[in-house]
């Protein structure tokens, strides 16, 4: 069975950082694109960040640019998502999301597995 566990999530102030983490199971993880989507309450789920499986090739929402990084350490099936210079309007769920053999895409219908989500709360 795949599962994918967010944690690292919180509360944290304007400009401030937070990195979270998403540890995979049962699905080879190395051969996985991965990626950061977020869902504010009203909104509709966005892409934030991925990353491929084979060049590690890495893809940014322009709204995070500059400010998040992505990364994926294959030998603990995790991969983090560092934010630095958070605003509020970074407040959202983060999910991450799989997709086998795949390369990175924005697109929430090209993920194979996602996991359940964990909060991010920016305060002003």
């Amino acid at each position: 069975q795949v599962q994918l566990v967010e944690s690292g999530g919180g509360l944290v102030q304007a400009g401030g950082s937070l990195r979270v983490s998403c540890t995979a199971s049962g699905l080879p993880f190395s051969t996985a694109a991965m990626g950061w989507f977020r869902q504010a309450p009203g909104k509709e789920r966005e892409f934030v960040a991925a990353i491929s499986w084979s060049t590690g090739r890495t893809s940014y929402a322009d709204s995070v640019k500059g400010r998040f990084s992505i990364s994926r350490d294959n030998a603990k099936n995790t991969v983090y998502l560092q934010m630095s210079s958070l605003k509020p309007e970074d407040t959202a769920i983060y999910a991450c999301a799989a997709d086998l053999w795949g390369s990175g895409s924005p697109d929430v219908g090209d993920y194979d597995y996602w996991g359940q989500g964990t909060q991010v709360t920016v305060s002003s």
